[in-house]
């Protein structure tokens, strides 16, 4: 199994708006027996919360399933993940604080998967209200962050094989 996190700052609007993306790109692709999706915020603040009604009225408008997100909070045993995608900047530098070293490399932003992309940290609709910006921004690098790890898996469409 292939284990992802995606993580914001509070876990309701960045992070749970990638979790729903992907799991939607990893089922299209007859994959969600072989790649494991979850999210998580360095703060505490939303523990156990829904998403923002921003993040829940985007992904209705764009037919993506929301169910079962909830808030929690990033801890060191999130280590186990195999790739740990960051909104931005600062919650990277946030969990390469919780995580030892050795675990590092596993941490990356989202953004560093669109190359063309003029932003590189994906900005927060909680403060600037531009949900639609965000969902654009999260829906490609989900895209070619599914495809990177079906490379780096050697995983095909429907397939069960490579790293379990």
């Amino acid at each position: 199994m292939v284990s992802v996190l995606f993580v914001c700052l509070g876990n309701i609007c960045r992070s749970p708006m990638a979790e729903a993306i992907f799991r939607a790109k990893v089922k299209e692709e007859n994959l969600d027996g072989v790649i494991e999706v979850d999210s998580a915020g360095t703060g505490d603040w939303h523990v156990g919360k829904k998403p923002h009604e921003g993040t829940l009225a985007i992904l209705r408008e764009n037919n993506i399933k929301s169910d079962g997100l909830l808030a929690r909070q990033f801890h060191g045993e999130d280590k186990k993940y195999d790739y740990i995608v960051a909104m931005d900047a600062s919650n990277e530098q946030n969990m390469k604080k919780i995580l030892d070293s050795d675990h590092h490399g596993k941490v990356f932003k989202l953004l560093d998967m669109v190359e063309e992309s003029r932003e590189k940290d994906v900005p927060d609709p909680y403060f600037t209200g531009n949900f639609q910006e965000v969902y654009d921004l999260v829906e490609s690098g989900c895209s070619l962050l599914l495809e990177k790890i079906k490379k780096d898996n050697h995983l095909k469409e429907g397939n069960t094989y490579g790293k379990q």
